[in-house]
């Protein structure tokens, strides 16, 4: 079949409303149901001109299918229920686009998982925290308090973390989740409360997870990451919905957050490979047919399916526990500066989303409620008030959605809506979307210039590697308020709280980053051996103290 030209693509797509286009069958081979994306006339542009660029592509070799298409492949999968659905930061990914969401029905023998529906950063998330801090509290120490942050976070590509983990340590994490943090003394038990899941896949299996995936996540327990993970500083600029962000503990603009995004680094990674291997095998003996290898997968009740979804929930635990890990230290940090301790400082979690898993739930399908695997990659889970699944603070308000901006920009907090667990499952954006591909934003953008952009716009960033300075640069995204106003307008989720950066910290080789863009020179290998000495004894001292309880204890 020759290829199609873009004007013959389009035919396939029609704007039901301002702010959803559906996909209609045919458009790929195979569709069991319609796709359907999320836009508006200012987002659309980017979706269609990936399209257009693949039409004129002589051939298919190379990189990854448009977004669209990846939704269309999607809707091909077998087992799948109503829509394969893209939201409004979908962008091209690994099988499914960034910002796809599917749902398979569980009582369908012929019904898959994808780990390519769940991403290799599993549990990739978001959390924000709050504090009792008003800007003029913290300008006169930004840079001091930026410093703070990192350095008692471990952050970067080969970052080891200074929790004190054992093998038996990671085992029980991977088993427990959140669970093992408070049995630790790394987290509260309010903690727990406010987490997607309350912090823990019960279903997780650290038997499924290989001793590669375990080597590889042994030391980086309690570290950011590199890439597009950060902590970040914010204050509350705009508040929608003051009921909604009262119920937050936001009462206030000025008031200072901070927000953390990181996942289950190299241990998920290694998960998601290693279940590809095996899903291929299964595709292979069950004759199950996809129209891109990238969505290999597996019935959901057979071994390999299972065997991946345990995996997959033991590695959502470790990021559970990672980013609990990092919220300790960030107390710390802000003990230390502030003299305070973080109980003191009202250091509590507004709520932890998680972008990148696939989970059980209920939904209704044509009138019946049916249970369903939901895959989110790229998108958050968002169910409305008075859903079971909610904690009791936010029966209200419909769950916190928090959707992180890029670095520099804004970033905001949604709430649930009835209508989204309609039409997505429950489900809403998670942040900006790339509208450059990294290699682009290296090739086309300066990094003193988008450094000097960040100090104009007083953002302090601690950040080590220059790429990545382009890579993460605001003109790399999509504009998250479009992104954010989309999804309200087509009330899938509803905006309560904006928040802007006043300091950024990102990836680690060493080196730090101060707002005048001077780098200073890499610790030698004593100092440096001799500063994470200091920190592993204190934070042992610190969580062994008070039997266990962090709260109110400060790291020196």
């Amino acid at each position: 079949m020759s290829k199609r030209t873009f004007e013959q693509e389009m035919a396939f797509c029609t704007r039901e409303t301002p702010n959803c286009i559906t996909i209609k069958e045919g458009f790929v081979p195979g569709m069991n149901v319609p796709g359907k994306f999320y836009v508006n006339e200012a987002l659309e542009k980017l979706v269609f001109d990936e399209l257009r660029s693949f039409s004129r592509q002589s051939s298919n070799v190379g990189g990854f299918l448009p977004a669209i298409k990846q939704i269309g492949n999607v809707a091909a999968l077998p087992g799948i229920c109503k829509y394969s659905i893209g939201l409004p930061d979908v962008h091209s990914g690994y099988g499914f686009a960034i910002g796809n969401v599917a749902a398979f029905d569980m009582s369908n023998p012929e019904a898959v998982v994808s780990p390519g529906g769940v991403g290799f950063d599993i549990n990739c998330g978001v959390r924000l925290v709050r504090t009792n801090l008003l800007i003029n509290d913290v300008l006169p120490v930004k840079e001091r308090l930026a410093q703070a942050l990192f350095d008692h976070i471990p952050v970067g590509v080969g970052s080891m973390g200074i929790i004190p983990t054992k093998q038996q340590d990671l085992e029980e994490a991977l088993q427990l989740g959140i669970d093992w943090s408070l049995r630790e003394g790394y987290a509260w038990p309010e903690d727990k409360e406010h987490c997607e899941e309350y912090g823990r896949m019960l279903n997780a299996d650290p038997n499924c997870v290989s001793s590669r995936a375990k080597k590889r996540g042994l030391p980086q327990l309690g570290t950011l990451g590199a890439g597009n993970h950060y902590a970040e500083i914010q204050v509350v600029d705009e508040i929608y919905d003051p009921f909604v962000a009262k119920k937050m503990g936001i009462d206030q603009k000025g008031q200072v957050c901070i927000m953390i995004h990181s996942g289950s680094r190299g241990l998920g990674h290694q998960v998601a490979t290693d279940s590809l291997v095996e899903m291929e095998r299964a595709m292979s003996r069950d004759n199950i047919q996809t129209n891109d290898r990238q969505l290999a997968c597996a019935r959901i009740n057979s071994v390999e399916g299972q065997n991946y979804m345990k995996g997959m929930a033991a590695a959502a635990n470790y990021a559970w526990v990672n980013r609990s890990s990092m919220t300790f230290l960030t107390r710390q940090a802000f003990a230390k500066v502030f003299n305070q301790s973080p109980e003191d400082l009202d250091m509590h979690v507004i709520y932890d989303v998680s972008h990148n898993i696939a989970k059980v739930e209920e939904h209704m399908v044509d009138g019946h409620c049916k249970q369903l695997l939901v895959h989110r990659k790229g998108s958050t889970r968002a169910f409305p008030p008075h859903h079971p699944l909610i904690p009791v603070d936010y029966q209200l308000t419909g769950q916190p959605v928090i959707v992180g901006g890029t670095m520099g920009t804004c970033s905001y907090v949604l709430t649930g809506t009835d209508t989204g667990m309609r039409e997505t499952f429950g489900s809403t954006c998670h942040g900006a979307g790339r509208a450059l591909s990294r290699n682009k934003s290296r090739n086309n953008l300066d990094y003193g210039d988008v450094l000097k952009r960040l100090e104009d716009m007083g953002i302090s960033i601690r950040v080590a590697s220059p790429k990545l300075i382009m890579e993460e640069a605001p003109e790399s995204y999509k504009d998250v308020t479009q992104v954010v106003q989309t999804c309200h307008d087509a009330d899938i989720s509803k905006m309560a709280i904006k928040l802007k950066p006043i300091a950024v910290v990102k990836d680690d080789e060493g080196r730090v980053y101060t707002r005048s863009g001077v780098v200073s020179q890499p610790l030698d290998a004593d100092t440096q051996s001799g500063a994470t000495t200091d920190r592993i004894i204190m934070a042992r001292l610190v969580a062994s103290a008070c039997c266990g309880c962090t709260r109110g204890v400060g790291l020196s």
